[in-house]
């Protein structure tokens, strides 16, 4: 889990920017809540679940499904 949490920290800019698309129930004010949390994957998926009524299973593969295609999409535009 380590691996993944400061795979999460690494990529928290991207992620945050694409938050709001992803998720439009988190706002500017939950997302600076989390900017400012010590372990900012567990807060993110705290507030996923607050926000959609996400067990915390489903918050961690609504996350990763949206990382991977944001990703597809991205290694796409750059081949």
């Amino acid at each position: 889990m380590n691996t993944q949490k400061s795979k999460f920290d690494r990529n928290w800019k991207t992620i945050r920017g694409q938050s709001v698309e992803w998720f439009s129930l988190l706002g500017e004010h939950d997302l600076k809540k989390i900017d400012r949390a010590q372990d900012k994957q567990d807060k993110f998926l705290t507030m996923l679940q607050v926000k959609y009524g996400y067990t915390r299973q489903q918050a961690t593969e609504e996350v990763n499904k949206r990382w991977a295609a944001f990703y597809r999409a991205k290694s796409k535009v750059g081949a």
